[in-house]
């Protein structure tokens, strides 16, 4: 279900941004200025529901499931990361990451 929400490559990079931004943030907030806490969930949610509302044109999972959403989010960095991850959509959507019209 979580990758079948994230199905379109634009939403999944723009999930990569924030998530990397976020952790950036508290990186340098812990290493300078504590308050900078504050933005570590506007820089991780803002590309994410910015994705989901503009992208996807669905609705981020974070409303109803914000732990599982949160949990989803950093494998789906993860799986980025290493390159697996137009493999995971391939698997759980049928077809090819990088064919069709709902790839961007």
């Amino acid at each position: 279900m979580y990758v079948r929400e994230h199905s379109l490559r634009a939403t999944r990079r723009l999930h990569f941004v924030g998530t990397l931004a976020a952790l950036t943030t508290l990186v340098v907030a812990l290493a300078t200025d504590w308050r900078l806490l504050l933005v570590v969930p506007v820089a991780g949610y803002g590309f994410a529901w910015y994705s989901h509302f503009f992208v996807e044109r669905n609705r981020p999972a974070t409303f109803i499931y914000p732990v599982w959403s949160l949990r989803g989010d950093f494998r789906m960095f993860w799986l980025m990361l290493r390159g697996k991850m137009d493999a995971e959509v391939q698997q759980h959507a049928g077809s090819s990451p990088s064919a069709g019209g709902r790839q961007a």
